[in-house]
Parts: C-alpha cells; sequence; structure tokens
C-alpha cells in the first residue's frame, strides 16, 4: 500500500480507502469478476443496499475475505440494521454467518443491533441479488422548523449544550461541563437535562417545543442504546432512562419533542447553513458522531455510528476498548485521538485528568505553538482526508461539516488544512465535487443545540 501522505505520528496508518481502490485495481485483470451485493435491513422492513465487483470465490479470497470484513462492518453501523443479506459470494457469507454470533468476533456488533432494533440478529444469502438490490428507505423531513419559542439541548459527552430559541433566532445558549459517562444513577442526569432545559424556557414567554440532539441511538424518542449512560445498570436503564427525554419534556405541558442522534443533527445544521443537501456531518467530541441528510435535505433513518466503522486495515492499530475492535473511526476523530498520538507527539499527560481535560492540555500546547501538538492536528486531518474517500463509497456527499471540541481553536483549522491535501493530491476527482466545511467558533460549540431546537414540528390547532 503506498500513500502520498503518511500521518507522521501514525506512519502504519493503513487506511481503507486505499485498500479498496487498490483491490479494485487488482480486479481490472480479472475476466470473471462477481457481483457482490450487500444490504443491511432495519425496522419496518427498510433496506439499504451496497454493491461492487469482486473476484469470485477461489481466486484472492483471503484478501477478499480480509477487507470485506471491514467494509461490511462498516455498512452495517452507517446504515444500522438487524439483518445483513448478503449475495454474490459464499465465502464472504460463511464468513460472516460465523463472526456475526453472540460467540463470535463481533458479538459486541449483534448485541448492540439487536438492542436497537429489539430483532434477532440474521445473516442471510440470497442466489438472486437483484432481491436485495432495490433500496427501501425512509428519509424523514424533521428539522428546519424555525416557528415559535423553542428548546434545543444538545447533550454531550463532556459538556451538555442548550438554546433558546424565538422564531429561529437564539435568544439564550450556554454550555455546562457535565460527567454523564461516569455516573450510574440516572437521577444525575435527569437532574442535568431538566436543569439546563429549564434555564432556556427562563428566557423565553413560553415553550412551543422541545428538539434533543443525543449522542446514541433512538427510536420515536426513546433512548435504545447511548454511551451517555454507559454506568447506569440495565434494570435501572429500562425502569429510568428509556424515556427521559419524554418524561422531562412533559414537565413543560403537552409540547412537540423530537429526538436526534446528534450526528444527524450535525448535518442539519450544515445543510441549513449552506441551504444545501447531501451533507456529512461529523462532531468530533467525546466520541466520533456521523449524520447525513440526502439531496432533499431529509434524514434518512440510518444509523450514521462512525465512531465504529473501520477506517484503518492496519491489524495493530489501536483497540476501542468498548467494542473491542481496531480501527474504527472513534480512535481518530474524537479526544481519544488527540490523546492516542500524544506520546508520539513529546506530550506527556497527566491520567489524573479527565479526557476532556487532556484535549485542553493539548489544545493549550497547540496554541502556544508546541511543534508536537501541531503534529497531532495534521496527523488527524491526513486520517480524515482517507476517510472521507472512504466515506464517499457509501454516501453521496457534497459537503462534509465538522464541529465538536476537537475542532476548537487552530486545530480544526489543521485538520481540514492537511485534509485537503490528501483529497487534492489522492483523490482528485472526488476533491473536485465535496467541499469541507467548518462553522465558526461560536457556531462550532453551541450550534448543535439551536439545529436541534428546529426538529419536532409546531402543528397549528
Amino acid at each position: 500500500m503506498k500513500l502520498k501522505f503518511t500521518p507522521e505520528l501514525d506512519p502504519k496508518f493503513a487506511p481503507l480507502s486505499i485498500a479498496f481502490r487498490d483491490y479494485q485495481e487488482k480486479l481490472k485483470n480479472e475476466e470473471n469478476k462477481q457481483k457482490f451485493v450487500c444490504a443491511i435491513e432495519r425496522s419496518g422492513g427498510y433496506s439499504t443496499p451496497w454493491s461492487c465487483d469482486i473476484f469470485p470465490d477461489g481466486t484472492s479470497e483471503e484478501l477478499t475475505i480480509a477487507l470485506f470484513d471491514r467494509i461490511i462492518k462498516g455498512l452495517l453501523w452507517m446504515y444500522g440494521g438487524y439483518k445483513i443479506k448478503l449475495s454474490g459470494s459464499k465465502a464472504i457469507y460463511e464468513h460472516v454467518k460465523k463472526v456475526y454470533t453472540r460467540e463470535g468476533e463481533r458479538a459486541f456488533d449483534v448485541d448492540h443491533m439487536e438492542t436497537v432494533y429489539e430483532q434477532p440478529f440474521e445473516v442471510e444469502y440470497y442466489e438472486d441479488a437483484s432481491l436485495i438490490e432495490t433500496p427501501i428507505e425512509s428519509a424523514s423531513n424533521i428539522g428546519k422548523h424555525l416557528d415559535g419559542c423553542r428548546i434545543g439541548f444538545d447533550a454531550g459527552g463532556s459538556d451538555r449544550k442548550v438554546s433558546a430559541v424565538i422564531d429561529g433566532e437564539p435568544v439564550y445558549s450556554e454550555e455546562v461541563v457535565w460527567h454523564p459517562k461516569i455516573n450510574s444513577d440516572p437521577q444525575y442526569h435527569y437532574d442535568g437535562i431538566y436543569t439546563a432545559m429549564k434555564t432556556a424556557a427562563s428566557h423565553m414567554p413560553r415553550v412551543d417545543a422541545i428538539g434533543v440532539s443525543s449522542a446514541g441511538n433512538y427510536v420515536d424518542n426513546k433512548i435504545m442504546v447511548a454511551s451517555l449512560f454507559l454506568k447506569v445498570p440495565r434494570d435501572e436503564f429500562d425502569k429510568h432512562v428509556k424515556t427521559m427525554y419524554i418524561d422531562i419534556a412533559k414537565q413543560f405541558g403537552d409540547v412537540p419533542l423530537e429526538v436526534a442522534n446528534d450526528g444527524d443533527v450535525t448535518a442539519l445544521a450544515g445543510a441549513m447553513n449552506l441551504d444545501s443537501g447531501n451533507v456529512l456531518g461529523i462532531a468530533m467530541g467525546t466520541s466520533e458522531a456521523g449524520g447525513y441528510v440526502d439531496e432533499n435535505m431529509h434524514i434518512m433513518g440510518w444509523l450514521n455510528e462512525l465512531a465504529f466503522v473501520p477506517i484503518d486495515a492496519n491489524p495493530d492499530a489501536m483497540v476501542d476498548e468498548w467494542s473491542g475492535d481496531y480501527g474504527c473511526g472513534v480512535k481518530y476523530f474524537s479526544q481519544d485521538g488527540v490523546i492516542k498520538l500524544a506520546p508520539a507527539a513529546g506530550i506527556e499527560l497527566d491520567e489524573n485528568l479527565s479526557p476532556a481535560e487532556k484535549l485542553k492540555v493539548v489544545q493549550k500546547k497547540l496554541a502556544e505553538g508546541h511543534e508536537g501538538a501541531k503534529k497531532i492536528f495534521e496527523s488527524i486531518g491526513v486520517y480524515f482526508g482517507y476517510a472521507i474517500a472512504y466515506y464517499s463509497l457509501f454516501y453521496d456527499i457534497k459537503h462534509v461539516l465538522i464541529l465538536g471540541r476537537v475542532t476548537s481553536g487552530d486545530g480544526g483549522t489543521l485538520i481540514l488544512d492537511n485534509a485537503h491535501k490528501v483529497l487534492d493530491n489522492e483523490f482528485p476527482e472526488l476533491a473536485k465535487k465535496l467541499e469541507l466545511n467548518i462553522p465558526d467558533e461560536q457556531s462550532r460549540r453551541v450550534g448543535q443545540s439551536v439545529a436541534a431546537a428546529s426538529l419536532p414540528e409546531i402543528v397549528k390547532k
């Protein structure tokens, strides 16, 4: 694998975008190409397919299985669902069938999807690819509603943000540090969320609607899985957490509520600011949150959990503690990614500090001109350029918008500058068709809570 740019602090980085391109180059000389289709099915019978040509079974089989193990995992976490439907390779199917079990290598993935979609996980093979290659989608026109007095709440892992918005104009915004991921008492979370919303409400004559941007997976405004509640025991989660946003909203009357994944709200915020669709939004904070809106600025109903999508084919890459897998986005585009690179940059961080505090130390050094700190964000930018090229295989992208505390200050500029270099030189055709965007500093930090306020529609009675 030859790269035109290598992240200086991580020379063994092996981007999947290049691995896939190299595979396709080798495939050009193959006379018996096989069409491969993978479709991910979710609730309601909705199904999102993806296809490409591959070597036939028995030819370069080990290479094919190794690459498509990574691709299929990515598809599962991008689109989200409880059923993987495959056609075109029995060898890939047998591998996927083996690893996606409660005892297999992808036990975490199986458990997560069963929890979110409340269905047993399945892997199916289809001899006839035409049965699974047609998309069945559920694009949703939530968001972009600006009328009335609205609360917009953004629940991050290190801070919570809230805005009071009247007819599209924020009249109050605040950002408060909290520690939801290390608290096992759900009352801590309830009090934090309610206090934020009550504060916002005090700056408006009334509350007409509440919109929530929150890390995690949501169905009908219910919290299915969320790292914010990582320490809450399962029985307490089911009793007190699953309907927490619904319960808190009731304290403000019978008002519309809409809860969306924070990545989707990032994309929506970008679409609203740019007045354009086909936006991939990425929030680099406690984790990597992804979101996407289509050409009509609609949210697709996909999972968009880019934190668990592999972008690095290096089997020795850092393992994510939660999923137990290597090379996934969370270790590249979050405060974890900054902390991971700190030792190679010659920066020693106090282990007693929280991840958010460690990030601030690195950002302070960057502001002071520390060369190692600069290399951290340059390396993340190189990661990001190759990752965007990979994401573009699965999303139709015109704009990429990044937000989150990792992008604050000069770090965000360094990330985008180096991502541009990778795209311009490695993927010039892609570079011509998409734009990388970063909001101003204030929007970067509280923009999601303002966009969240626009999620629910106020139905006139």
